[in-house]
């Protein structure tokens, strides 16, 4: 689950956590109201009804539209059922625990392969690799330049063949190489296009 979609779900929750907003959607249920007559039926303040109709609009179950000098609002009762058969399906609830398996996973991959800050070995498999090699990516600044001795200073800080570990990085795309310069990609540090 990417952070956006994340944080579409926490908003979901966030807004139906309240015991107000929720009595409110049971009475826009059963027709539209004004924020007075909300107000009355909820024993709330017009401006608190207003603040909360405010955000479950902003979440899409709730319509407003004018009527004089007033406006009514009522439950739209598709949107409610969309965005709950959206976020409350098996499949979304399943992904709230993605990135924590991937997260657990990979953890374990470095407890496996580093002994500290020392790796004991070049992992053989391409998905293990990657995760060392984020790893030792981060071991650079991304605002920061590097000749190819400085590169090799830090990785012989942690494996006795940077040379190899120099181009997987290149190779991964987690750092970048011109005339014996290196830098992260998309940093400030990148050379001006030739």
């Amino acid at each position: 689950m990417t952070e956006a979609e994340l944080g579409r779900v926490l908003r979901f929750f966030k807004t139906l956590a309240d015991a107000s907003r929720l009595r409110m959607l049971g009475v826009l249920a059963s027709g539209e109201r004004s924020v007075d007559e909300l107000a009355a039926l909820l024993d709330l303040r017009p401006p608190t009804v207003s603040h909360h109709l405010a955000l479950l609009r902003e979440l899409g179950v709730v319509k407003m539209r004018a009527e004089g000098n007033v406006h009514v609002y009522r439950l739209d009762d598709e949107a409610l059922r969309a965005l709950s058969r959206d976020i409350l399906s098996m499949e979304r609830v399943a992904a709230f625990a993605d990135s924590l398996e991937a997260e657990a996973w990979e953890r374990k991959v470095l407890r496996d392969f580093f002994d500290g800050e020392r790796l004991k070995e070049i992992p053989a498999s391409r998905k293990k690799r990657a995760v060392v090699l984020r790893r030792l990516a981060h071991q650079f600044r991304a605002d920061a330049r590097y000749r190819e001795t400085e590169v090799n200073e830090v990785l012989l800080r942690h494996h006795p063949d940077p040379a190899t570990l120099r181009r997987e990085l290149v190779g991964a795309g987690l750092l970048q190489r011109h005339q014996s310069v290196y830098w992260r990609p998309g940093s400030e540090a990148e050379p001006p296009s030739a």
